[in-house]
């Protein structure tokens, strides 16, 4: 047992200083990084993935290499949950609006969000973005897209396999379908 901690505390003394060369020291931080070895290992994983074969090379946190992220500057996160970054298949399509996720929200694998259409007339254009955002301690269940403008107030949760075509600001709700539409409320014991 002493000697597995002793090699996890040899690979954060190693893999710190190449973090903080490859990526932004203000997301090496938090809940994977200071209290365990998650973080490291996404670490040790992006360097090779992002900064050396090129799979979301522009940006600057540790993301999964089967993900895809449109525009680092337009998303904001709480870095505790970094793990959102991890699975795959997700999709944050922010080249043209923000992306904002509340503190503690989950998300799952295969999750689009998306700030902007194509042009109906003009398939090769985009309209307008518009923002996106999620509360705090919301759920996005796996294969959900959450289409532009969407706010989702704090402790939603939406079923899997929804499309979220309109807003549900109040929260505290599960929402699911296509499109999603009100299912219960939450009651504080859910929280």
């Amino acid at each position: 047992m002493w000697v597995k901690k002793f090699i996890r505390l040899i690979l954060i003394i190693f893999l710190k200083p190449l973090g903080y060369i490859f990526f932004d020291p203000q997301y090496l931080r938090g809940r994977y990084f200071d209290k365990g070895f998650m973080g490291w290992r996404w670490v040790l994983r992006s360097i090779l993935w992002q900064k050396v074969l090129g799979f979301n090379r522009h940006i600057p946190w540790p993301v999964s290499p089967f993900i895809n992220i449109s525009s680092a500057k337009n998303i904001s996160f709480d870095v505790d949950d970094l793990s959102n970054f991890q699975m795959s298949g997700s999709y944050f399509q922010n080249f043209s609006a923000k992306i904002v996720i509340g503190r503690g929200t989950y998300i799952a694998p295969n999750v689009g969000i998306i700030t902007a259409n194509h042009k109906p007339d003009d398939l090769r254009a985009h309209l307008p973005g518009k923002d996106v955002s999620i509360g705090k301690n919301c759920w996005i269940g796996m294969n959900s897209i959450v289409l532009p403008g969407v706010k989702l107030g704090d402790n939603t949760v939406v079923g899997a396999g929804s499309v979220v075509t309109k807003s549900f600001p109040r929260g505290d709700c599960v929402i699911a379908g296509n499109p999603a539409s009100f299912i219960k409320t939450l009651n504080g014991n859910n929280k």
